[in-house]
This record gives structure tokens, sequence and C-alpha cells, in this order.
């Protein structure tokens, strides 16, 4: 639906996962019966899940982890691991620093160089845990190392920016090609992010197996403060998950939508893949986890830029492993734990037996979902209440209790 933003101006309604709700059908299931499963490339996975290449997130112990679960774990080569032979020396500083120089010094610790020895011995780190080796370089850089990544090892090239586009154009000299560049790479490539219906039908053209959805949605992202960029991810999910259908008719070629951002709990990761994703990339959820290499902070892949800085270095609250965030057991109340038994609950309880099936749920857009009847949980600040409180910290919204002492 478009509506007029001025004269000569109209823009489309677009939502979010707090907009919508995914509709009971006709039939229920036994979660037992209900298929998660998905692949990528020649791999095969028993969880649609994927965590984010970041540095508060994923190390090459916490890869093994999240691998032996089912999922996969994505390792920036970029990052500190691959700049610093004691990496976790430098992310205990990273979780000390003042709040008012974090950026600053992060900038700092982030200017030692990439090191292509480094790389080469965190990709070995994680093959030797005996799970699938999946690592991210940005398109500046991919060039540079992906010969030493694929050397040592690797099993799933992930090229990630901000934005990636199939078609980059510039005045500086040589730019990647990524369709020839993919279609010269032996493994299976991943590409994202993007958040609209073209950018992802040209990413699915260039050969990548799989698309990463999502611009700015990221807990700790600021993209869409800092550029003024970005799509709520219902929409733009769905958006990519059209493209997909669409490049499947001009290829025969199923190419994976990857939800890459924005969701806290069970329930977003469902409306994720009731929108169109196969799987999700998720970041904050995970960077809870005691294991998490961040020590209780998280922050993203250009919150260390060292001249337009996107994102902030956030705190989370430690309070459990991530085999119980993963796939539990659960013992609180509001979704965050469990992320993948949530996903199969709701599956069964609208009666859909794999993910292409629940991809077709019926959706409604339900302002009032966060809301309706839900006092008593507000008012003690319990359940969807407390995830509601959450969502507006995290979004700079004052918390009632706040509001009420001022």
């Amino acid at each position: 639906m478009e509506v007029e933003i001025g004269r000569g101006k109209k823009a489309r309604r677009a939502y979010g996962f707090d907009d919508i709700a995914i509709v009971p059908s006709r039939r229920t299931r036994d979660p037992d019966d209900v298929d998660v499963s998905w692949t990528l490339g020649p791999y095969r996975f028993e969880l649609p899940l994927l965590a984010s290449a970041m540095d508060g997130v994923v190390s090459p112990r916490t890869a093994g982890v999240i691998g032996r679960l089912g999922g996969l774990a994505v390792l920036n080569l970029e990052g500190i691991w691959c700049r610093y032979e004691d990496a976790d020396a430098q992310l205990e500083r990273i979780s000390h620093l003042d709040r008012a120089e974090a950026t600053r010094e992060m900038q700092d610790i982030y200017a030692e160089p990439v090191k292509p020895e480094l790389i080469r011995q965190r990709i070995e780190e994680i093959k030797e845990q005996g799970v699938v080796v999946a690592a991210s370089l940005t398109p500046q850089k991919v060039e540079q190392y992906y010969e030493v990544a694929l050397d040592a090892g690797l099993d799933i090239m992930v090229i990630q920016g901000t934005v990636i586009s199939a078609e980059h154009v510039s005045s500086q000299g040589h730019v990647l090609n990524l369709k020839e560049f993919i279609a010269e790479l032996p493994v299976p490539v991943v590409a994202g992010g993007c958040a609209s219906y073209h950018t992802g039908l040209h990413l699915m053209r260039s050969g990548a197996v799989g698309v990463l959805v999502g611009v700015g949605p990221g807990a700790a992202c600021t993209t869409r403060g800092v550029l003024g960029i970005g799509v709520p991810q219902a929409t733009a999910i769905a958006d990519v998950a059209a493209a997909r259908s669409q490049n499947m008719l001009e290829t025969g070629e199923y190419c994976k939508v990857i939800a890459d951002g924005g969701m806290r709990n069970g329930g977003d990761v469902a409306k994720a893949i009731a929108c169109g994703a196969d799987a999700v990339m998720v970041g904050s959820p995970l960077a809870r986890a005691y294991e998490a290499p961040g020590h209780g902070f998280h922050w993203g892949m250009a919150t260390f830029h060292p001249t337009l800085p996107r994102g902030a270095r956030v705190a989370t609250v430690q309070n459990g492993s991530l085999e119980e965030i993963i796939v539990g057991p659960a013992r609180e109340n509001d979704g965050t734990f469990n992320l993948m038994g949530g996903l199969r609950t709701s599956m069964a309880t609208c009666g859909y037996r794999d993910i292409a099936e629940f991809n077709r749920a019926e959706l409604m857009v339900a302002p009032a979902l966060q809301t309706e009847g839900k006092h008593l949980q507000r008012e003690q600040q319990l359940g969807m209440a407390a995830q509601a409180q959450a969502r507006a910290a995290d979004d700079g919204v004052p918390r009632v209790a706040e509001l009420v002492s001022n």
C-alpha cells in the first residue's frame, strides 16, 4: 500500500515483526512431527539458525558448540580473532571500556591489521571440532583473504556488508564482480545484506546459494539512524522471498533466504520463517550466553569503522548457556530461551510440517498483538511486557519506571 509523503513523493507502508501475527490454520500437529531442518549448498543442518559474524558472538569455541547443536556459526575473518593471537584479552579489554570512550577505543583496537596466518589458524581450530566451517569477509577484503581461508578448509563463504549489491559502481579503480567471483569459488557463497526485491534478485542471479536479508535491524546497529536507510524486517523478508520465486522461475535454482537481525525471541523467529525465510541469523540472543566471547557485551561489524562508526557496544545479561538459548530447556517465560523450540511449537500449533509449508502461513497486520489483554504483565513487568520494555530501551525510549521517576 502506498501513502503520500508529499506532492510528488509516495512511499510503501512496511512492517516489522511487532506489526504482524501468524494466523493458525484449520490443522494442528504434534511438535515431534515437525521438521525444521534445512540445507545450504551441499550441507544439511538440523536447525535453521546461523550465529552472526560478530566478535561478541562467534569464537572458534562457540562455533563448535553451535555446530554440534545443529546450527551454523559464522566467524568474522576481519574481526579480533584474526587480528590478535590472544583475542580473548582484547575482548576482555572491550568489556571494561568506559561507555563514553568505547567507540573511540574500539576503533584503535580494530586498527590492528588482519593477519592471514590467524585466518588459517582460526578456521583450522573450528575444523578440528568436526563441524561445518563458515566465515565472513567484506566485499572490499574478500579477494585479499579468500585463498588462505579456502586453503585452511573453509566450507561456506559469507560475503557480508551493511548493504551488498551485485552491481557496485566506483571511479576508484578495480571493483569486485560478484557474479564472476562466486562462479570461480569451489565453495558455496552466502551474500548480504539486502532489503528489497530487486537487490535480492540481483544477488541471487550472482550465483549465491543464500541471501542475507536485513539492513539495520540488529540490537547493536545504528545504521538506520546514521544513514537513514533500512526496511522493517517482515516486509524485507517477504520482498526477497518473492525474488526467490522469480529467480527459481528463471534459473531453476532455489536460493535460500536468511533473515539477518531483529529477532529477540522464538516468536520473532517464527514470524521470520512465516514471512518467507528459510533460516535466521541471530546475534544479540546468543551474545547473552555464558560461553559468548563478548563477556556480556555485543557489537556489530561497523561499530569500529574508522571514520563513520555505525553501531553501539550494548550490554547483555549473561543468563543461560548456548544450548539453553537455542534448544532449551527454557526457564523464562518471555521466549528468549529455546528459540528453536518456540519455532517448532509455532509450526505445530499452526499445523505446518516443515519450513517450506510454514513459508505459506497466513499473516495479519496486528499491532494489538503485543498489548491486547496483557495489562497484568505490563503492571508487573513480566513475560511479553518485560520484552517490550527491553525493546523500548534498545530504541532509546525511556522505561516506564524512568518516566515515573522523572
